[in-house]
């Protein structure tokens, strides 16, 4: 088989570049060794943000760049990326409100345009009560995002583009072959392609080294973020950033209706798979929240916990936190077939990033993209779209009617088809139905493809609930 595109990686990067380019006309192949998603793209915050501490670093441009991606995935995915309001409450010994007021207004002049309300002093005392001590506080908006959905639906509407997505099969070795490149895939094919992209996250290096024998002039910086997930420590499903006295900031998001998720950390790491949070971060995000929130948390509190490796390109920052969170993308100088490596990038500018990259290729059809919904997300009100999806279905139950519409939007519509019921429940509202759409529209193999990553039913479920799904997807 020959191909225009060889993208390698089933992150939130290679997933959209691949989109974009089978949209273009491209014929697109995309290898994942494991599952999409399964490793740097379902272990971020939850945010599709335009990063309002890199204006500490003055990097502008990533900043004004971010919250213009953030309005075209509020417009083009609105099943998965929603509005959220952020408290920032006020803290002694830490930045002073004046110079958080002036970074709030020029994050929102870098917004102008947004739908999102601009930033406002806190006057609700409900958003307050949780806090131990808060004198002051601002609010603004940014967004919230399902993460590994957000990958999914890339990959979805490249398939359904024409692109052929390959999970669980890794690139074994490639080589320049007169005007393309031969790769040795571990399905036991040998396909051609005219160009590569690696987009192999915190394995771009290793890729590079030992499958393809190149090398590049830009570095990786391996910087492992942790999050933490704890009982419900506020009522609402607005967010708090807070300030912490080593200069970072950690999040306290809304999550999952009964659970609160608590990020990130900056831990440098040497290993990509270096990917359990440790005792240490568990205490630091412990703290962190402690230090601001009436209820006390401690580790045995926690629920879930999870890590993933930031690929950060390295620009020679001294401390992790300072590192660029920009991209950059490496053309190959061999004048045969082009070699595209892709070093950092974060999931907000991805859509963004995979424009630029297709630019850098030399691709000549034009950009699609930023107007395009993606798979479900083909609707203007989710309120009318819950209302008419309750009179099409007025046996489905509320919560469940709408944990489906918030993760598959106008494609419940394929999921349910003219059913008049889901099969049966293996519990948190996750069907039979609901398995066998993902297993044939979103790639999904396993109960961990399912319960963590396409849907975080794992997270309301039993021991005994997640094992019978395992138990069911073996023999399906």
């Amino acid at each position: 088989m020959s191909y225009d595109l060889l993208v390698i990686g089933g992150g939130i990067n290679g997933t959209a570049i691949a989109r974009d380019a089978a949209g273009r006309g491209l014929a697109t192949l995309l290898v994942e060794r494991d599952d999409l998603a399964a490793h740097t793209s379902s272990a971020s915050s939850k945010l599709i943000h335009g990063g309002l501490r890199y204006l500490e670093q003055f990097a502008f441009r990533l900043v004004h760049e971010s919250l213009q991606e953030r309005a075209v995935l509020l417009q083009t995915a609105p099943h998965i990326v929603r509005p959220l309001r952020f408290v920032l409450p006020v803290a002694r010994g830490m930045r002073p409100w004046w110079m958080i007021r002036a970074g709030l207004m020029l994050y929102d002049l870098l917004a102008h345009g947004s739908s999102l309300p601009r930033t406002r002093t806190v006057r609700d005392p409900a958003l307050t009560a949780p806090l131990a001590k808060a004198a002051h506080a601002f609010a603004y908006w940014d967004a919230w995002v399902d993460d590994a959905r957000l990958v999914a639906l890339n990959a979805l509407d490249a398939r359904e583009r024409g692109a052929e997505i390959a999970i669980r099969t890794a690139l074994v070795s490639a080589a320049r072959d007169g005007d393309a490149w031969s790769a040795k895939l571990s399905d036991g094919r040998t396909v051609r392609a005219a160009a590569i992209v690696n987009a192999a996250g915190p394995w771009v290096a290793e890729v590079l080294g030992q499958r393809l024998a190149e090398s590049a002039e830009s570095k990786v910086r391996l910087v492992k973020g942790s999050h933490i997930v704890v009982p419900r420590l506020f009522d609402g499903d607005h967010a708090y950033i807070l300030q912490q006295p080593d200069g970072r900031v950690v999040f306290a998001i809304a999550y999952e209706r009964d659970f609160t998720l608590v990020g990130t950390t900056d831990v440098p790491v040497e290993a990509p798979d270096d990917t359990a949070p440790s005792a240490d971060e568990e205490r630091y995000l412990c703290e962190a929240v402690d230090r601001y929130f009436r209820r006390a948390v401690t580790p045995s509190d926690i629920v879930w916990r999870y890590a993933g490796i930031r690929a950060l390109h390295d620009d020679g920052a001294a401390d992790a936190k300072a590192v660029t969170r920009d991209y950059h993308l490496e053309l190959d100088a061999d004048p045969g077939p082009k070699l595209l490596s892709v070093f950092g990038g974060k999931i907000t500018t991805a859509r963004a990033l995979a424009e630029e990259a297709l630019e850098t290729l030399g691709v000549v059809a034009p950009a699609w993209t930023a107007d395009a919904p993606l798979p479900g997300g083909d609707f203007a009100d989710f309120a009318a779209l819950d209302a008419a999806t309750a009179a099409r279905y007025p046996w489905l139950g509320d919560t469940q009617r709408r944990r489906l519409l918030r993760a598959y939007g106008t494609r419940v519509e394929t999921l349910i088809g003219g059913a008049h019921s889901l099969g049966g429940d293996f519990g948190a509202g996750l069907s039979a139905a609901e398995i066998a759409y993902l297993r044939t529209h979103e790639f999904a193999r396993d109960a961990e493809d399912v319960l963590w990553r396409r849907t975080k039913c794992g997270l309301h479920m039993t021991a005994a609930q997640r094992e019978a799904v395992a138990t069911f997807l073996t023999g399906a």
